[in-house]
């Protein structure tokens, strides 16, 4: 009789020891791309003057980078289905890398459109694949918080990235900007070389075939239709918060840049809080926190009428937002179990979509000539919307379960096998 090997303890102690430092490299690599993602917005003006450009013509190197998330999120995690997800994220930040470092020594404005809608290629494909890997490393019953552990590096982004990497532009130029972003890149690539474990991001068993399947699933399309409404409530008031701060509540233009670091607060707390409610209870969190958002958006109009409430106002939206970040990326892995990595992917792609779709929406009402706040109610209907969604997917779920099927079964995860109950 062979002798058994112990080889299960030291699994267990070894990823003890690892997983916070591996979550460590994704949020590295996760703060890389939420600041390359927003800093443009802060540039515009000095990126038309070096290129000779317009700013309207220079805002559509905002939606390139979005065309590219939208684009490469889907199609990189479908080609990369059988390699192991390590290399996988290793590769897809060395994309980031590149995109970055051709924007920084672009000679002209269509060079620099390429480079950015570059940049955007592996961002969505990044925060899919690093979602599964997160979940892999830790027990069932923290997946939601290793999520947002994950997500902590976006937000953070957008609380001191964004505003040093546009000071940093301002005063050294915009192409500097984009050098320091790339140095970024590389530091995450040797914190994922490092730090992620190669036994607990191994290749996935399902390929190309069984990910593209994962999308046939009517729940799939149910939650990320729910991302798309829940988020474009966010982006169609967000998008306008400026107008909002100074023609409502009466700030002056310099103090936005101080405002807007309140809502990437907002957004962090959020982000942790939602991460561990949704452990306890993923669909409650979820929608606990899209009632949150109809909330803070109906109650803008009357927030916005002072400054105290409208900085209030600010945090709160970035709270009530992604409070449903971490459901909403567990949701579409659970209801993708066999596949997840494309259909976490394509749930980055309906974030993106979520931006555009919410600003367009939001836009059509500052248009007719409905105030200024209009577009905060807007998003307070798209938040009704995304409830309404979530709550169709609830029934779908139920309707499911038949009395057979009331056994365990094994959510989207690569930890050594422990079942997880469906929850309602």
């Amino acid at each position: 009789m062979s002798r058994p090997t112990p080889t299960t303890p030291p699994t267990t102690l070894s990823t003890r020891r690892t997983t916070p430092l591996a979550l460590l490299a994704l949020a590295v690599g996760a703060f890389g791309i939420g600041t390359t993602e927003f800093v443009m917005m802060g540039l515009l003006p000095d990126v038309a003057d070096d290129l000779g450009v317009s700013i309207p013509s220079a805002g559509h190197l905002v939606s390139a980078y979005a065309i590219g998330v939208v684009i490469g999120a889907p199609l990189l995690a479908a080609v990369t289905a059988r390699l192991a997800r390590r290399k996988v994220l290793i590769g897809l930040m060395a994309l980031f890398v590149a995109g970055n470092a051709l924007s920084a020594f672009a000679p002209t404005y269509d060079y620099l459109l390429a480079a950015r809608f570059l940049s955007g290629l592996p961002h969505g494909a990044f925060f899919g694949v690093g979602a599964v890997v997160a979940t892999s490393m830790v027990a069932p019953e923290r997946k939601a918080r290793s999520v947002s552990l994950m997500f902590l590096g976006l937000t953070v982004a957008n609380v001191v990235g964004v505003p040093v990497a546009t000071a940093m532009g301002q005063q050294l130029g915009w192409r500097t900007t984009f050098l320091g972003v790339s140095v970024i890149g590389v530091a995450a690539i040797a914190a994922l070389a490092l730090l992620i474990p190669h036994g607990r991001a191994e290749t996935p068993v399902a390929g190309l075939r069984g990910e593209l399947a994962a999308l046939r699933s009517l729940p799939v399309w149910l939650a990320l239709g729910t991302t798309v409404a829940g988020f474009g409530a966010l982006f169609s008031a967000y998008s306008y918060i400026t107008p909002m701060l100074t023609d409502s509540a009466g700030y002056a233009d310099s103090s936005v840049t101080l405002l807007l670091a309140l809502f990437g607060v907002g957004a962090t707390i959020g982000n942790l809080v939602g991460g561990r409610l949704a452990d306890h209870s993923m669909r409650g969190t979820l929608f606990g926190g899209l009632v949150s958002l109809v909330v803070v958006l109906g109650a803008f109009p009357l927030l916005m009428s002072t400054a105290w409430s409208a900085a209030l106002a600010v945090t709160l939206l970035g709270v009530a937002a992604f409070v449903t970040g971490s459901p909403l990326n567990l949701m579409v892995m659970e209801r993708a179990s066999a596949a997840p990595s494309l259909a976490s992917s394509a749930n980055q792609a309906a974030f993106n979509l979520a931006n555009a779709g919410g600003a367009w929406i939001g836009g059509l009402a500052l248009a007719a000539g409905f105030g200024v706040t209009s577009p905060a109610l807007v998003g307070a209907a798209l938040a009704l919307l995304g409830l309404g969604v979530a709550g169709v997917a609830y029934v779908v779920d139920r309707r499911a379960v038949t009395p057979s099927a009331g056994r365990e079964r094994v959510v989207a995860s690569h930890v050594p096998v422990r079942a997880e109950k469906v929850h309602h």
